[in-house]
């Protein structure tokens, strides 16, 4: 099986570190790897207000050329070594689908993968960042009347990502499944029948339309989430329907490139 980390961030994240992009590379071969894929957070939308204090949620739109260039460089450097893949992780943001899709129409013949995830939960008017820090959990929570109901909406949120059309270049994969629950030390919460049915849709959808999941460790490196995005009901449902695992690191530092490979491996195979 060809070992491969699919959801690797970069330089041109402005809330990542700057370790230089050969610095990524270099650990993934010094860790084994055949294959990795940067997927650095996609510009959003022209007329989306980042909601996070920084404004610093994705790269800049200005940056996309220079980012397609250093990594077409990075793969005739590293050519026979390692596979470098060209990607993007999407954000799907809901009431801003006709703006992604004109973006993915754009690049979307400049790349070889993709991961779309879900980060800002519309909130009325508004939107706020659903893994930024507790203190956003919070506000969701109270927002929405509970942590239930947050998750609720997530995964209707998930859902209309996998459902709504964004052109050819949508991208195939679904990253994260549970970042809801990033804070889940700090937010506890037993899942009810209806949110479980909610992600099952999830997986039907995943299923329906040909996409894969993101298989995300970082989850073990934040210290109220401590799990894997992925519950194990998930997993095997997943395997039961043949959908593809796709192991992603998530990294945002070149050390955290291929962290926790192991414990994708033990969630495949068992």
């Amino acid at each position: 099986m060809e070992k491969r980390d699919a959801h690797i961030h970069t330089p041109f994240c402005p809330h990542g570190s700057k370790d230089a992009l050969k610095q990524y590379v270099e650990k993934a071969l010094e860790r084994g790897f055949d294959s990795i894929t940067f997927t650095e957070h996609a510009p959003l939308p022209p007329s989306f207000q980042d909601p996070v204090p920084l404004q610093d949620s994705a790269m800049d739109l200005r940056q996309m050329e220079v980012y397609l260039e250093r990594l077409s460089q990075l793969k005739k450097e590293y050519d026979g070594q390692i596979s470098i893949l060209t990607g993007l992780e999407t954000d799907f943001i809901t009431g801003y689908e006709e703006e992604t899709a004109a973006f993915l129409n754009t690049y979307g013949p400049s790349l070889d993968d993709g991961i779309l995830s879900v980060h800002f939960l519309k909130t009325g008017p508004s939107y706020i960042c659903l893994d930024f820090d507790e203190h956003a959990f919070q506000q969701l929570a109270d927002h929405f009347g509970s942590i239930e109901a947050v998750y609720e909406q997530y995964y209707e949120t998930v859902y209309s990502s996998i459902v709504t059309p964004l052109g050819p270049f949508k991208p195939k994969r679904v990253g994260h499944i549970t970042l809801v629950k990033k804070f889940a030390r700090l937010f506890p919460y037993s899942m009810s029948p209806q949110i479980r049915e909610l992600a099952a849709r999830c997986l039907d959808a995943v299923k329906e339309h040909g996409m894969e999941l993101d298989v995300n460790t970082s989850g073990l490196r934040k210290k109220f989430a401590g799990e894997v995005y992925m519950e194990d009901w998930m997993a095997e449902t997943a395997k039961q329907k043949k959908i593809p695992l796709i192991f992603g690191s998530d990294a945002h530092q070149a050390e955290d490139v291929g962290s926790s490979y192991e414990t994708y491996k033990n969630i495949i195979t068992s």
